[in-house]
């Protein structure tokens, strides 16, 4: 059970990072609670990996301030024992045996579960005599994904580990993902492109575009604040207090616009439709590349 009163597991204020004159992330903030699968998405450029970078302390903020479980990333060996990370192409050594990898990840970290890494080793038929250099792509991503958990850490941070992967291997790289968040009680930030990935296995959603935080928030949350609007064209022109225009969505006769609409707004003037994570991540997606969403119905205070 999560503990309400325990820092988040990761909170950003004013987040900045430039290289040079470039910004791959600006004034982000974000307060993730703990016990949450986070699915990190956006297009490519985002600052996706710029923030996971940022969370694990491989590089450091240009203004702003980060926490991750309470503490500045890489604070200490203690705090980095309590991270586990998986980078893009699931990195492993080519010339070691996937026993080396183990050996290794003994003598790295002072939590290291022995037998929790050779029980998914074996479950997942990695031969330990078998150099990393000889694995498929699924069986190196099984192996990064081994070593980053038997630390037995409370975050594990992925960084689109299962993009390259075919689909029968990426099912099995979730499938297991899911039973380590299980059986550690850790929390895990999954960066993808995938959304199907994203729908599967994420209780809490962050979507990035253009180095800014676009939409955060637990995932059931987001989609009942969420609806598509259908009404004939030209009704309505007005729309009750509280209700946001995201995306204006193509259609033939009626309008149909996808709304943020806040607890206690007036009743909404034509037909309500639920939408699905994929329609809401493309929505704000498209709303932060500047997609024309033609002029917004005016709004009115419903007394």
């Amino acid at each position: 059970m999560t503990d309400e009163n325990s820092p988040p597991v990761l909170h950003a204020a004013g987040l900045t990072k430039r290289y040079g004159k470039r910004v791959a992330l600006a004034h982000c903030d974000l307060r993730i609670p703990r016990g949450r699968v986070i699915g990190l998405v956006g297009p490519n450029g985002a600052g996706k990996s710029t923030l996971l970078q940022l969370a694990c302390g491989l590089i450091s903020p240009t203004a702003g301030t980060l926490r991750v479980l309470g503490a500045r990333p890489a604070a200490d060996p203690a705090h980095l024992a309590r991270v586990g990370y998986v980078a893009q192409d699931t990195p492993v050594y080519a010339s070691l045996t996937v026993d080396d990898h183990l050996q290794m990840g003994a003598w790295l970290n002072p939590s290291w579960d022995r037998a929790l890494a050779e029980r998914r080793v074996d479950q997942v038929g990695l031969n330990r005599s078998q150099k990393a250099g000889r694995l498929s792509g699924g069986q190196r991503a099984q192996l990064a994904l081994t070593v980053a958990a038997a630390k037995r850490p409370e975050l594990l941070i992925l960084d689109e580990p299962a993009a390259a992967l075919d689909p029968l291997a990426r099912d099995g790289f979730l499938h297991h993902l899911m039973e380590f968040v299980g059986e550690l009680g850790a929390s895990a930030l999954l960066s993808s492109h995938l959304l199907g990935d994203v729908a599967r296995v994420c209780d809490h959603l962050v979507v990035l575009a253009a180095g800014r935080v676009q939409l955060a928030g637990d995932v059931s949350d987001l989609l009942s604040r969420h609806c598509r609007l259908v009404a004939p064209r030209g009704e309505p022109d007005r729309l009750p207090a509280g209700v946001e225009l995201v995306r204006r969505e193509p259609a033939g006769p009626d309008e149909r616009w996808l709304l943020r609409v806040e607890p206690g707004s007036g009743q909404l003037p034509g037909t309500v439709e639920p939408v699905g994570l994929e329609e809401l991540v493309l929505a704000y997606l498209g709303r932060a590349a500047g997609e024309p969403t033609g002029p917004a119905p005016s709004r009115e205070v419903r007394r």
